[in-house]
C-alpha cells in the first residue's frame, strides 16, 4: 500500500468517523443529560435528510442547512413534551418501547409523503468539485465542508456543556431536578430543549449526509445499529467518548474495506495448509474487506469485555 493510498484512506476514515459522530452526538447528549436511550434517533436523521432534499429543491441547500434541523428539533421537542414526558414515570423500558414504536411510525410517514424509492438529493453545485487530488484520487470540497462542520459541532457542544452556565443547569436538571426547579428554572422545558437539540443534531447530519449516502426510507434502519455501537463504545453520555469511538470505528472500517487479506494467507505463512474443499475453508477464505461491516460490532464486544462502561463512560450500560 502506497503512502498516497494510505493518506486517502485516513482522510476517508476521518470523514466517515466525523459523520458517525455528527449522527451519534445528539443521542449521546440526550442520554447523558436525560437518561433516555432514544431508539428512534436515526429516524430524525432520516427526516433531516428528506427535509433537506425538499427545501433544497424548492429554495436552496443553504436554507435547508438552517431550517431543516430547526424543524426536526421542534418536532423532537414536541415529542418529548407530549409523549416521552408522560411515560417517563414508568421507567426506561416504557421510554424504549415508545421510541421503538416511533421509529416505525416515522418510517411509514416518510414513505407516505415521499414514496418508497430514493429521492434525487444532490450535493450543492458550489461545493461539487475536487478540493485535493492525490495520485489520481480526488477528495471533494463537500467532504471537507462536512468535516469542518462536524468539528465545529463537537467544539460547540463541549464548550456549552463544560464552560457555560447553561451546561451546568442542564447537568443539574438530571441529577437534582427539584433543587434546579427551586432556583427558578423550568426543568421540563430544559428537558424538552435538550431532546429537541439532540434531534436537531441528527437532522443536521441528515441534511449534510443525505445527498452523499442516499436518501431513502430504509436509511434509518441501516444506520440505527451503528449509532448505538458508537454511543456504547464511547461510553453512554460521553461526548468525548462518542468522538473518539467514531474516529476509531471510521478509521478501522475504512482500512479493512481496502484490505483483501484472508486468514488462509496467515495460515499458509505459518506453514499449514487447509483443504480447499473443507468446511472451514469457507470461513478462512473470507477477506477483511468482506468482514468490514461487522468490525464495529467486534470492537464493541471487545470494549464491553474490557470496560463495560465504554471508553469514557460514567454510566452503566
Amino acid at each position: 500500500m502506497s503512502l498516497e493510498v494510505l493518506v486517502f484512506i485516513i482522510f476517508n476514515g476521518l470523514l466517515y468517523g466525523m459523520f458517525l459522530f455528527m449522527l451519534s452526538s445528539g443521542l449521546t447528549l440526550i442520554f447523558g443529560m436525560m437518561g433516555i436511550l432514544n431508539f428512534a434517533h436515526a429516524s430524525f436523521f432520516m427526516i433531516g435528510a428528506y427535509l433537506g432534499y425538499q427545501i433544497s429543491e424548492n429554495i436552496n441547500f443553504w436554507i435547508a442547512l438552517i431550517f431543516a434541523p430547526m424543524l426536526v428539533g421542534i418536532m423532537g421537542a414536541m415529542i418529548e413534551k407530549y409523549g416521552l414526558r408522560n411515560i417517563h414515570k414508568y421507567g426506561h423500558i416504557a421510554e424504549l418501547l415508545f421510541t421503538f414504536g416511533l421509529f416505525y411510525i416515522i418510517e411509514e410517514m416518510v414513505q407516505l409523503i415521499w414514496g418508497k424509492t430514493p429521492v434525487p438529493y444532490k450535493v450543492p453545485e458550489i461545493l461539487n468539485f475536487p478540493l485535493i487530488e492525490i495520485s489520481g484520487m480526488s477528495y471533494p470540497a463537500y467532504s471537507m465542508f462536512r468535516l469542518v462542520i462536524s468539528l465545529l459541532i463537537f467544539l460547540a457542544i463541549y464548550r456549552v456543556l463544560a464552560k457555560t452556565k447553561t451546561g451546568l443547569i442542564i447537568k443539574a436538571s438530571l441529577t437534582n431536578p427539584n433543587m434546579v426547579a427551586a432556583l427558578g428554572h423550568n426543568v421540563p422545558r430544559v428537558f424538552s430543549n435538550v431532546f429537541g437539540f439532540g434531534c436537531a443534531l441528527a437532522g443536521l447530519a441528515g441534511v449534510l449526509a443525505g445527498n452523499v449516502i442516499g436518501t431513502e426510507p430504509s436509511m434509518a434502519l441501516l444506520l440505527g445499529p451503528i449509532v448505538f455501537v458508537v454511543v456504547v463504545t464511547g461510553g453512554l453520555g460521553s461526548i468525548k467518548g462518542a468522538l473518539v469511538a467514531s474516529i476509531i470505528i471510521g478509521l478501522i472500517q475504512t482500512l479493512t474495506i481496502s484490505m483483501e487479506y484472508d486468514l488462509n494467507s496467515l495460515i499458509n505463512y505459518l506453514g499449514f495448509q487447509i483443504d480447499i474443499n473443507s468446511t472451514i475453508n469457507h470461513f478462512t477464505s473470507l477477506t477483511l474487506s468482506q468482514l468490514s461491516p461487522i468490525v464495529p460490532y467486534i470492537l464493541l464486544i471487545i470494549v464491553l469485555i474490557a470496560r463495560p462502561r465504554g471508553l469514557f463512560g460514567k454510566r452503566d450500560v
